[in-house]
């Protein structure tokens, strides 16, 4: 039995005579003695090279599984059908057996149905691609579906027609025709249920956070404001807290996205517009043609020798994702920030100026457009990092005797929570919401919107108290009738 080990590698591949390069992880395997990279699975994401980190991260990790079973299974099914619900039941209920123990000493501990079916799905898609390209035999085959998978298929659909954008585009014929089809491993169904509560920053501790979790203090002497605070991430937290932003969307900032509002000089007025085709300052012109650059792509490379910010390799410090949200101008492709309460902003525009202040004092040089940057010495003046960020924020939860976690909504995240509670606590229209939390989907913001279960239990105690106070339930009456009723039963019994 040949053994496979693998491992990921970090590529950078060229598909011309540019110096334009497309950077990936991938997979190398040793088979034979041989070392190699796994090229069908490079093909495919160099095929795919425009999803996202975490699609490529899922794809990785779901052919590493699947070449761990694979090695300690070869010999035992006789069909890749077989072979491949076998691996599903394994990532669904685990490899361990009742006495802990696992014979093929993989010790796979069950997975959440979610991120098994995640998992499948990505090697299904791969399987299907390598069938194209290469005519190897499906792991998961499509078969036609019976009666009642075609119904459920059916309904499927035409519920994910109703909440598309493009939904009426859709044809009833092809709907039809994928309807009749199904994958030969069913794959199992998540329990539906509530969030679980929206995790939200919790209101009445943002202020406590600006103010004391990032203030800064030294023992030997008394600093001045500019000092006193760290104005930089109080700014990204405002931005996050009382503007809904996401805290990658955040990094993507450039100094000449914050101004003052022409209709109220005192409020900020900030845009976040598309990494790559976001409308760029008009400072910097083609030195080929000497016109105007047409996006912020163009205006980085040609002007500072950079890259959007999202396309850089996920574990470079310069990364910062981009969810694709729904843009408020179509021309520019930016998104406006929308202020919840609109004090918000008269507060971020005086933070924004310390910030400034705090960059001219530091003598930042002009090494990119991006608004925050980093005071550590040896990076001073270089972008900052989503983690550098992230920790700091920590830091400061924790400074005001807060514990960081998501079930507590005291990371980063848990600030656009808070915004997208408030739109709703306050009765603002859904399509309102949606908007300012630039959702292109209205279902988006359930996540944001749900009820807690805080909510929930303050308003049927309250409903309680009204009952209380005098009214009666209508079933009051006839509960108290079985349970007399049933107290005869017994006596006539005893």
């Amino acid at each position: 039995m040949s053994i496979i080990r693998h491992t990921r590698i970090k590529t950078r591949t060229y598909t011309d005579n540019t110096s334009r390069s497309i950077p990936l992880t991938t997979m190398i395997v040793e088979y034979n003695d041989k070392v190699q990279i796994l090229i069908p699975l490079y093909e495919y994401q160099l095929k795919k090279h425009m999803m996202s980190k975490s699609w490529h991260d899922k794809l990785l990790q779901a052919v590493n599984l699947l070449l761990d079973y694979m090695e300690v299974n070869q010999d035992c099914y006789s069909s890749p059908e077989e072979f491949f619900a076998s691996f599903a039941e394994a990532l669904y209920c685990g490899t361990i057996n009742e006495d802990g123990y696992d014979k093929s000493r993989l010790y796979w501990i069950p997975k959440k149905t979610d991120t098994a079916n995640r998992l499948l799905n990505q090697l299904s898609e791969f399987s299907d691609w390598l069938c194209n390209n290469y005519g190897s035999i499906q792991l998961n085959p499509w078969r036609d579906a019976n009666s009642y998978e075609q119904k459920l298929n059916w309904i499927a659909q035409i519920n994910k027609s109703q909440r598309s954008f493009l939904g009426h585009l859709d044809s009833s014929l092809n709907m039809s025709g994928t309807a009749r089809k199904v994958r030969n491993l069913i794959m199992r169904r998540n329990p539906v249920s509530a969030r679980g509560g929206t995790k939200a920053f919790p209101e009445d501790q943002i202020n406590m956070l600006l103010w004391e979790g990032f203030n800064k203090t030294n023992k030997k002497n008394n600093l001045s404001l500019l000092d006193s605070y760290n104005w930089r991430d109080i700014a990204i937290t405002i931005l996050m807290h009382g503007g809904g932003l996401r805290h990658s969307e955040v990094l993507h900032l450039w100094v000449q996205d914050v101004m003052d509002d022409p209709y109220d000089p005192n409020l900020a007025l900030v845009r976040i517009y598309h990494p790559s085709e976001g409308a760029p300052p008009k400072d910097f012109i083609d030195p080929l043609n000497g016109k105007p650059l047409n996006n912020r792509e163009a205006y980085l490379r040609l002007k500072y020798g950079l890259q959007s910010r999202n396309q850089y390799i996920s574990n470079n410090s310069r990364f910062a994702g981009w969810k694709d949200p729904k843009l408020d101008n179509e021309r520019e492709y930016y998104m406006h920030v929308y202020w919840f309460p609109r004090e918000w902003g008269y507060i971020f525009r005086k933070v924004w100026k310390m910030y400034l202040l705090k960059r001219m004092h530091e003598r930042i040089e002009e090494k990119h457009p991006f608004a925050f940057v980093s005071f550590y010495h040896k990076n001073k003046g270089e972008m900052l990092s989503m983690s550098a960020s992230r920790e700091s924020h920590a830091k400061a939860v924790e400074k005001i005797g807060l514990t960081v976690s998501k079930t507590s909504g005291t990371t980063e995240h848990g600030h656009r929570h808070a915004y997208g509670q408030r739109l709703s606590v306050s009765g603002i229209d859904r399509r309102i919401i949606q908007a300012a939390m630039h959702h292109k989907s209205a279902e988006s913001q359930n996540v944001y919107t749900e009820p807690t279960i805080i909510n929930v239990t303050n308003s049927l105690n309250k409903a309680t108290q009204a009952l209380e106070n005098g009214t009666k339930l209508p079933m009051e009456d006839d509960i108290d009738a079985f349970f007399n009723q049933e107290k005869k039963i017994k006596k006539r019994f005893i």
